[in-house]
Protein backbone atom coordinates (compact mmCIF):
# COMPACT_ATOMS: atom_id res chain seq x y z
CA UNK A 1 0.00 0.00 0.00
CA UNK A 2 1.62 3.36 -0.70
CA UNK A 3 2.12 4.89 2.23
CA UNK A 4 1.99 2.33 4.91
CA UNK A 5 3.55 2.99 7.39
CA UNK A 6 6.35 0.30 9.50
CA UNK A 7 5.14 -2.47 10.79
CA UNK A 8 7.21 -1.09 14.14
CA UNK A 9 4.35 1.89 14.45
CA UNK A 10 1.75 -0.47 14.55
CA UNK A 11 1.30 0.98 18.13
CA UNK A 12 -1.07 -0.27 21.03
CA UNK A 13 -3.33 2.31 20.75
CA UNK A 14 -3.66 2.34 16.99
CA UNK A 15 -4.89 -1.26 17.35
CA UNK A 16 -6.60 -0.60 20.17
CA UNK A 17 -8.72 2.05 17.50
CA UNK A 18 -8.93 -0.63 14.80
CA UNK A 19 -10.20 -3.07 17.18
CA UNK A 20 -13.30 -1.10 18.00
CA UNK A 21 -13.45 -0.25 14.23
CA UNK A 22 -13.74 -3.79 13.06
CA UNK A 23 -15.96 -4.42 15.53
CA UNK A 24 -18.35 -2.06 13.86
CA UNK A 25 -17.57 -3.24 10.41
CA UNK A 26 -18.22 -6.60 11.30
CA UNK A 27 -21.87 -6.18 12.34
CA UNK A 28 -22.40 -3.90 9.22
CA UNK A 29 -21.52 -6.70 6.92
CA UNK A 30 -23.31 -9.11 8.93
CA UNK A 31 -26.39 -6.87 8.16
CA UNK A 32 -25.91 -6.27 4.48
CA UNK A 33 -24.31 -9.08 3.45
CA UNK A 34 -25.83 -12.20 6.11
CA UNK A 35 -28.88 -10.33 7.27
CA UNK A 36 -28.20 -10.36 10.78
CA UNK A 37 -27.92 -14.49 10.89
CA UNK A 38 -23.95 -14.51 12.14
CA UNK A 39 -23.30 -13.91 15.78
CA UNK A 40 -20.19 -11.83 16.44
CA UNK A 41 -17.26 -14.53 17.28
CA UNK A 42 -13.85 -12.93 19.36
CA UNK A 43 -12.86 -10.78 16.64
CA UNK A 44 -8.85 -10.00 16.96
CA UNK A 45 -5.82 -8.82 15.06
CA UNK A 46 -3.02 -11.71 15.51
CA UNK A 47 1.01 -11.12 14.37
CA UNK A 48 0.84 -13.81 11.68
CA UNK A 49 3.00 -13.44 8.15
CA UNK A 50 1.83 -16.17 6.46
CA UNK A 51 -2.35 -15.77 6.16
CA UNK A 52 -4.14 -13.04 6.22
CA UNK A 53 -7.33 -14.23 8.14
CA UNK A 54 -8.66 -17.28 9.71
CA UNK A 55 -12.31 -18.38 11.10
CA UNK A 56 -11.28 -20.92 14.12
CA UNK A 57 -14.68 -22.84 14.25
CA UNK A 58 -14.10 -24.89 17.13
CA UNK A 59 -13.23 -21.79 19.40
CA UNK A 60 -15.15 -19.13 17.58
CA UNK A 61 -12.48 -16.64 16.81
CA UNK A 62 -12.12 -14.67 13.65
CA UNK A 63 -8.33 -13.72 13.34
CA UNK A 64 -7.06 -11.25 10.87
CA UNK A 65 -3.33 -10.37 10.16
CA UNK A 66 -2.04 -7.00 11.48
CA UNK A 67 0.21 -6.64 8.35
CA UNK A 68 -3.32 -6.18 6.50
CA UNK A 69 -3.35 -2.73 8.45
CA UNK A 70 0.25 -1.64 6.96
CA UNK A 71 0.75 -3.74 4.13
CA UNK A 72 -2.53 -3.98 2.62
CA UNK A 73 -4.90 -1.24 3.91
CA UNK A 74 -8.29 -1.15 5.26
CA UNK A 75 -10.09 -2.07 1.86
CA UNK A 76 -8.21 -5.43 1.46
CA UNK A 77 -8.88 -5.71 5.34
CA UNK A 78 -12.77 -5.54 4.32
CA UNK A 79 -12.25 -8.17 1.72
CA UNK A 80 -10.39 -10.84 4.10
CA UNK A 81 -13.05 -10.22 6.96
CA UNK A 82 -16.23 -11.11 4.30
CA UNK A 83 -14.32 -14.05 3.18
CA UNK A 84 -13.96 -15.29 6.67
CA UNK A 85 -17.39 -14.44 7.90
CA UNK A 86 -19.07 -16.29 4.66
CA UNK A 87 -16.45 -18.75 6.79
CA UNK A 88 -18.23 -18.54 9.70
CA UNK A 89 -22.27 -18.38 7.78
CA UNK A 90 -21.37 -22.08 6.16
CA UNK A 91 -19.85 -22.89 9.29
CA UNK A 92 -22.45 -22.11 12.04
CA UNK A 93 -25.70 -20.93 9.61
CA UNK A 94 -25.79 -23.87 6.80
CA UNK A 95 -23.74 -26.46 9.73
CA UNK A 96 -21.63 -27.52 6.64
CA UNK A 97 -18.29 -29.28 7.58
CA UNK A 98 -17.76 -31.85 5.51
CA UNK A 99 -16.75 -30.13 2.13
CA UNK A 100 -13.31 -28.77 3.00
CA UNK A 101 -12.94 -24.99 3.83
CA UNK A 102 -13.48 -23.74 0.34
CA UNK A 103 -15.94 -26.33 -1.12
CA UNK A 104 -18.57 -25.70 -3.59
CA UNK A 105 -21.25 -23.99 -0.75
CA UNK A 106 -18.46 -22.02 0.41
CA UNK A 107 -18.32 -20.87 -3.53
CA UNK A 108 -21.62 -20.28 -4.00
CA UNK A 109 -22.11 -18.31 -0.68
CA UNK A 110 -19.17 -16.36 -1.90
CA UNK A 111 -20.75 -16.38 -5.40
CA UNK A 112 -24.22 -14.77 -4.33
CA UNK A 113 -22.73 -12.14 -2.14
CA UNK A 114 -19.67 -10.70 -5.03
CA UNK A 115 -17.17 -12.07 -2.01
CA UNK A 116 -13.61 -13.33 -3.17
CA UNK A 117 -13.81 -17.09 -2.75
CA UNK A 118 -10.06 -18.01 -3.62
CA UNK A 119 -8.17 -19.65 -0.76
CA UNK A 120 -6.10 -16.03 -0.20
CA UNK A 121 -9.48 -13.98 0.33
CA UNK A 122 -8.09 -11.10 -1.51
CA UNK A 123 -8.40 -9.56 -4.76
CA UNK A 124 -6.34 -11.99 -7.44
CA UNK A 125 -2.85 -10.36 -7.93
CA UNK A 126 -1.75 -8.78 -11.47
CA UNK A 127 -1.18 -12.16 -13.22
CA UNK A 128 -1.32 -11.17 -17.37
CA UNK A 129 -0.98 -13.73 -19.96
CA UNK A 130 0.41 -13.26 -23.25
CA UNK A 131 -2.80 -11.45 -25.30
CA UNK A 132 -3.44 -8.92 -22.17
CA UNK A 133 0.46 -8.41 -22.37
CA UNK A 134 0.21 -7.18 -25.33
CA UNK A 135 -3.23 -5.02 -25.17
CA UNK A 136 -1.30 -3.39 -22.07
CA UNK A 137 1.75 -3.15 -24.58
CA UNK A 138 -0.50 -0.67 -27.14
CA UNK A 139 -2.42 1.12 -23.85
CA UNK A 140 0.71 2.43 -22.61
CA UNK A 141 2.44 3.43 -25.98
CA UNK A 142 -0.85 5.34 -26.67
CA UNK A 143 -0.80 6.79 -23.64
CA UNK A 144 3.19 7.48 -23.56
CA UNK A 145 2.36 9.93 -26.82
CA UNK A 146 1.40 12.73 -24.44
CA UNK A 147 4.27 12.94 -21.92
CA UNK A 148 5.41 15.73 -24.09
CA UNK A 149 4.70 19.05 -24.02
CA UNK A 150 1.95 19.45 -26.22
CA UNK A 151 -1.14 20.33 -24.16
CA UNK A 152 -3.56 18.76 -26.96
CA UNK A 153 -2.36 15.10 -26.92
CA UNK A 154 -4.29 14.18 -23.40
CA UNK A 155 -7.79 13.89 -24.59
CA UNK A 156 -6.32 12.78 -27.57
CA UNK A 157 -4.06 9.55 -26.30
CA UNK A 158 -7.49 8.76 -24.19
CA UNK A 159 -10.07 8.96 -26.90
CA UNK A 160 -7.23 6.28 -28.84
CA UNK A 161 -7.33 4.22 -25.64
CA UNK A 162 -11.20 4.14 -25.53
CA UNK A 163 -10.77 3.01 -29.47
CA UNK A 164 -8.52 0.48 -28.26
CA UNK A 165 -10.66 -1.17 -25.47
CA UNK A 166 -13.41 -1.20 -27.43
CA UNK A 167 -12.03 -3.26 -29.88
CA UNK A 168 -10.82 -5.78 -27.59
CA UNK A 169 -14.51 -5.41 -25.86
CA UNK A 170 -16.60 -6.01 -29.04
CA UNK A 171 -14.28 -8.36 -30.47
CA UNK A 172 -13.65 -11.25 -27.65
CA UNK A 173 -16.88 -11.46 -25.50
CA UNK A 174 -16.15 -13.85 -22.33
CA UNK A 175 -16.77 -17.68 -22.65
CA UNK A 176 -18.92 -18.50 -19.88
CA UNK A 177 -15.93 -19.37 -17.61
CA UNK A 178 -14.30 -16.00 -17.92
CA UNK A 179 -17.83 -14.58 -16.84
CA UNK A 180 -17.13 -15.10 -13.71
CA UNK A 181 -13.60 -13.69 -13.31
CA UNK A 182 -15.00 -10.23 -12.12
CA UNK A 183 -12.89 -8.85 -9.39
CA UNK A 184 -12.82 -5.11 -8.24
CA UNK A 185 -9.70 -2.78 -7.38
CA UNK A 186 -9.10 0.04 -5.27
CA UNK A 187 -7.62 3.11 -7.20
CA UNK A 188 -5.45 5.71 -5.28
CA UNK A 189 -4.96 6.50 -1.38
CA UNK A 190 -7.97 7.09 0.91
CA UNK A 191 -8.71 10.49 0.98
CA UNK A 192 -11.06 12.67 3.68
CA UNK A 193 -12.77 14.91 0.46
CA UNK A 194 -13.27 13.73 -2.65
CA UNK A 195 -13.25 16.60 -5.12
CA UNK A 196 -15.39 17.35 -8.04
CA UNK A 197 -12.05 16.45 -10.46
CA UNK A 198 -11.76 12.85 -9.03
CA UNK A 199 -15.47 12.57 -9.54
CA UNK A 200 -15.25 13.52 -13.00
CA UNK A 201 -11.94 11.06 -13.41
CA UNK A 202 -14.22 8.38 -12.01
CA UNK A 203 -17.31 8.97 -14.76
CA UNK A 204 -14.61 9.03 -17.17
CA UNK A 205 -13.75 5.32 -16.51
CA UNK A 206 -17.53 4.09 -15.85
CA UNK A 207 -18.66 5.79 -19.02
CA UNK A 208 -15.77 4.72 -21.78
CA UNK A 209 -13.41 1.74 -20.34
CA UNK A 210 -15.61 -0.82 -19.67
CA UNK A 211 -15.88 -0.87 -15.28
CA UNK A 212 -18.52 0.12 -12.82
CA UNK A 213 -17.35 2.46 -10.44
CA UNK A 214 -17.90 3.61 -6.67
CA UNK A 215 -16.81 5.58 -4.15
CA UNK A 216 -16.78 2.99 -1.16
CA UNK A 217 -15.71 4.36 2.55
CA UNK A 218 -12.95 3.00 4.09
CA UNK A 219 -11.11 3.52 7.68
CA UNK A 220 -7.33 5.18 7.76
CA UNK A 221 -5.84 3.17 10.87
CA UNK A 222 -2.47 5.58 11.23
CA UNK A 223 -5.47 8.73 11.00
CA UNK A 224 -8.05 7.12 13.63
CA UNK A 225 -10.51 8.95 10.42
CA UNK A 226 -13.04 7.63 7.50
CA UNK A 227 -12.21 8.39 4.12
CA UNK A 228 -13.07 7.64 0.50
CA UNK A 229 -11.35 5.60 -2.10
CA UNK A 230 -12.61 5.29 -5.87
CA UNK A 231 -13.57 0.87 -6.42
CA UNK A 232 -13.68 0.00 -9.41
CA UNK A 233 -15.39 -3.27 -11.29
CA UNK A 234 -14.60 -5.68 -14.11
CA UNK A 235 -13.18 -8.43 -15.97
CA UNK A 236 -9.16 -8.54 -14.89
CA UNK A 237 -8.04 -7.40 -17.84
CA UNK A 238 -10.33 -4.25 -18.12
CA UNK A 239 -9.53 -3.59 -14.59
CA UNK A 240 -5.62 -3.34 -15.58
CA UNK A 241 -6.24 -1.79 -18.41
CA UNK A 242 -8.67 1.37 -16.43
CA UNK A 243 -5.77 1.68 -13.92
CA UNK A 244 -3.72 2.60 -16.60
CA UNK A 245 -6.27 5.25 -17.76
CA UNK A 246 -6.51 6.41 -14.54
CA UNK A 247 -2.90 6.96 -13.42
CA UNK A 248 -2.10 8.56 -17.12
CA UNK A 249 -5.11 11.10 -16.45
CA UNK A 250 -4.03 12.07 -13.10
CA UNK A 251 -0.16 12.64 -14.23
CA UNK A 252 -1.86 14.51 -17.59
CA UNK A 253 -3.84 16.75 -15.70
CA UNK A 254 -0.99 17.88 -13.06
CA UNK A 255 1.09 18.58 -16.00
CA UNK A 256 -1.09 20.78 -17.33
CA UNK A 257 -1.83 22.47 -14.70
CA UNK A 258 2.14 23.10 -13.84
CA UNK A 259 1.82 24.28 -17.61
CA UNK A 260 -0.90 26.58 -17.31
CA UNK A 261 0.59 27.93 -13.98
CA UNK A 262 3.79 29.06 -15.67
CA UNK A 263 2.68 29.93 -18.91
CA UNK A 264 0.37 32.89 -17.26
CA UNK A 265 2.23 33.03 -14.07
CA UNK A 266 0.53 31.87 -11.63
CA UNK A 267 1.88 32.00 -8.15
CA UNK A 268 -0.08 29.97 -6.12
CA UNK A 269 -2.50 26.90 -6.19
CA UNK A 270 -5.56 28.28 -5.04
CA UNK A 271 -7.46 27.49 -8.27
CA UNK A 272 -5.58 23.64 -8.83
CA UNK A 273 -8.46 22.04 -8.02
CA UNK A 274 -10.91 24.17 -10.43
CA UNK A 275 -8.35 23.77 -13.01
CA UNK A 276 -8.30 19.76 -12.73
CA UNK A 277 -12.14 19.78 -12.93
CA UNK A 278 -12.27 21.72 -16.31
CA UNK A 279 -9.59 19.27 -17.41
CA UNK A 280 -11.38 16.40 -16.90
CA UNK A 281 -14.82 17.92 -18.09
CA UNK A 282 -13.22 18.60 -21.37
CA UNK A 283 -11.67 15.21 -21.86
CA UNK A 284 -14.93 13.38 -20.80
CA UNK A 285 -16.70 15.73 -23.25
CA UNK A 286 -14.34 14.81 -25.95
CA UNK A 287 -15.37 11.04 -25.25
CA UNK A 288 -19.01 11.69 -25.54
CA UNK A 289 -17.95 13.18 -29.09
CA UNK A 290 -15.88 10.39 -29.74
CA UNK A 291 -18.62 7.68 -28.73
CA UNK A 292 -21.04 9.27 -30.81
CA UNK A 293 -19.08 9.43 -33.90
CA UNK A 294 -18.19 5.25 -33.37
CA UNK A 295 -21.84 4.77 -33.13
CA UNK A 296 -22.27 6.20 -36.50
CA UNK A 297 -19.74 3.88 -37.19
CA UNK A 298 -22.33 1.12 -36.20
CA UNK A 299 -19.82 0.23 -32.86
CA UNK A 300 -21.82 -0.09 -30.02
CA UNK A 301 -21.51 -1.22 -26.53
CA UNK A 302 -24.56 -2.87 -25.42
CA UNK A 303 -23.29 -3.33 -21.62
CA UNK A 304 -22.34 -6.41 -19.50
CA UNK A 305 -25.17 -7.91 -17.33
CA UNK A 306 -23.23 -10.04 -15.63
CA UNK A 307 -20.56 -7.31 -14.54
CA UNK A 308 -23.71 -5.36 -13.64
CA UNK A 309 -24.71 -8.63 -11.55
CA UNK A 310 -21.57 -8.40 -9.69
CA UNK A 311 -21.68 -5.18 -8.96
CA UNK A 312 -24.66 -5.32 -7.12
CA UNK A 313 -23.67 -8.45 -5.50
CA UNK A 314 -21.13 -6.46 -4.05
CA UNK A 315 -22.58 -3.48 -2.91
CA UNK A 316 -26.57 -4.52 -2.28
CA UNK A 317 -27.21 -0.76 -0.17
CA UNK A 318 -26.22 2.20 -2.73
CA UNK A 319 -27.11 5.66 -2.18
CA UNK A 320 -27.06 8.04 -5.17
CA UNK A 321 -26.25 11.80 -4.48
CA UNK A 322 -26.62 14.73 -6.74
CA UNK A 323 -24.63 17.96 -6.22
CA UNK A 324 -25.32 21.38 -7.12
CA UNK A 325 -24.15 23.69 -9.70
CA UNK A 326 -22.83 26.33 -9.18
CA UNK A 327 -20.50 30.02 -10.56
CA UNK A 328 -17.26 28.64 -12.61
CA UNK A 329 -14.18 30.07 -12.30
CA UNK A 330 -11.61 31.48 -15.04
CA UNK A 331 -9.31 28.40 -14.15
CA UNK A 332 -12.30 26.09 -14.60
CA UNK A 333 -12.48 27.04 -18.29
CA UNK A 334 -9.16 27.24 -18.90
CA UNK A 335 -9.03 23.94 -18.09
CA UNK A 336 -11.84 22.79 -19.89
CA UNK A 337 -10.60 24.18 -22.80
CA UNK A 338 -7.49 22.41 -22.40
CA UNK A 339 -9.02 18.99 -21.98
CA UNK A 340 -11.99 19.30 -24.79
CA UNK A 341 -10.25 20.89 -27.81
CA UNK A 342 -8.14 17.97 -28.76
CA UNK A 343 -7.27 16.02 -31.69
CA UNK A 344 -7.70 12.26 -32.08
CA UNK A 345 -3.90 10.27 -31.93
CA UNK A 346 -3.70 7.09 -33.55
CA UNK A 347 -1.63 4.22 -32.66
CA UNK A 348 1.85 3.98 -33.70
CA UNK A 349 1.68 0.54 -35.98
CA UNK A 350 4.01 -0.68 -38.90
CA UNK A 351 2.23 0.56 -42.21
CA UNK A 352 1.73 -3.08 -43.37
CA UNK A 353 -0.12 -4.00 -40.00
CA UNK A 354 -3.45 -2.61 -40.51
CA UNK A 355 -5.09 -4.51 -37.51
CA UNK A 356 -7.67 -6.15 -36.85
CA UNK A 357 -11.30 -4.10 -37.89
CA UNK A 358 -13.87 -3.12 -35.50
CA UNK A 359 -16.52 -5.87 -35.16
CA UNK A 360 -19.88 -4.77 -35.71
CA UNK A 361 -22.83 -3.42 -33.16
CA UNK A 362 -24.36 -6.36 -31.27
CA UNK A 363 -21.37 -8.65 -30.43
CA UNK A 364 -20.91 -6.93 -27.40
CA UNK A 365 -21.94 -9.67 -24.65
CA UNK A 366 -24.31 -7.88 -22.12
Amino acid sequence: MKGSKPLTQLTAEILRHCSKELLRLYDELNQSLFKGTLERPVLAFVERAHRLGQWCGETRRLELSEGLLVEHGWGVLVEVLKHEMAHQYVYEVLLQTDEGPHGKTFRRICEARGIDGSPAGVPHSKQTDESQSRRIDQLTKLLRLAQSGNVHEAAAATSAAQRLMLKYNLSEPLSPTQAAHYSHRHLGDPTGRVTEAERILACILGEHFFVQTIWVSVYRPFEDKRGSVLEICGTRDNLELASYVYDYLLKSGERLWLEYKATHQVTSNADRRDFLAGVFTGVREKLKKDQKKLEKEGLVWVGDAELAGFFKRRHPHIRWLRGKGRDRPDAWGKGRDAGRSLELHRPLRDAKDKGPKLLPAKRGRG
